[in-house]
């Protein structure tokens, strides 16, 4: 068996170094085409930006529900299918090598791992499964009651759900078995944030940053709370160290034009 698909392999790369002279050339060979996964990695970090611009109250949220929808179906949108170019020669060459390479390969480890599946096991193994959905996380955490990051997970598929009472109530269950759960009290202040109650996301920020003095979500959260206050002064010394340590955080340039326009409130 191992000989017949070597043999195969070694068939099909032949007729790919040959196929360049078997067909005629007519197009020319194309540029490299964008990567489609940059629109999914845009859209994802414009969702999280959505998610703070919500916090900081600077959209609305019957807007920000319509722009998630719009921000999600874009990340799948695709353009038109442009019909493959032939390739030059000396690539078809090249890949004619590995296909090669690769079959002989796969000829030595093919019956190893034959050997190791269970009866009725494909080979290739199986389709990694979706992400867990928010009655898979009910189910979980009613399991195991006590598993804080189930319960975390849960909580914020809660707060993406827009279900901010259960979100709430699973986070004060978190902090109930650890009260120093840092991503229970940031998850907490955010909503907090978002439900125009200053004072209470205050508190949970503050125990944030006694617990983690560098926290990213935690530095971003007070220095909005203190913005909000007109607290400029405030703002501003959060934010330096914000800024400092959360570079690549989703928020940081809103945070960057908050910061000027507050250090702008300042100049005399």
């Amino acid at each position: 068996m191992t000989a017949v698909i070597f043999g195969l392999a070694i068939a099909a790369a032949a007729l790919a170094a040959l196929w360049p002279w078997l067909a005629p050339r007519t197009r020319a060979w194309p540029s490299e085409p964008a990567v489609s996964g940059d629109d999914v990695r845009r859209a994802v970090s414009s969702l999280r930006d959505l998610q703070f611009a919500e916090a900081a109250g600077t959209i609305d949220h019957a807007d920000a529900i319509r722009l998630r929808g719009v921000l999600e179906r874009s990340a799948f949108v695709t353009g038109p299918v442009t019909a493959p170019a032939r390739a030059p020669i000396r690539t078809i060459g090249i890949a004619a090598l590995l296909v090669g390479i690769a079959a002989a390969l796969v000829a030595q480890s093919l019956p190893q791992a034959a050997g190791d599946r269970a009866p009725g096991e494909l080979i290739t193994g199986t389709v990694p499964a979706a992400g867990p959905t928010t009655a898979d996380l009910e189910a979980r955490a009613k399991a195991a009651p006590r598993d804080v990051p189930t319960l975390l997970a849960l909580a914020d598929a809660y707060r993406q759900d827009g279900r901010v009472s259960d979100a709430v109530t699973t986070y004060r269950g978190v902090l109930a078995i650890d009260a120093n759960s840092v991503p229970a009290l940031n998850g907490l202040a955010l909503i907090l944030t978002q439900a125009g109650q200053p004072d209470g996301a205050m508190l949970a920020v503050d125990r944030v940053l006694q617990l983690r003095p560098k926290d990213p979500d935690g530095l971003f959260l007070k220095g909005l709370l203190l913005y909000q206050k007109e607290d400029w002064q405030g703002a501003i010394d959060v934010w330096t160290v914000y800024l400092d340590v959360g570079e690549f955080h989703p928020a940081a340039p809103m945070v960057r034009s908050l910061y000027q326009d507050a250090k702008g409130k300042l100049a005399p």
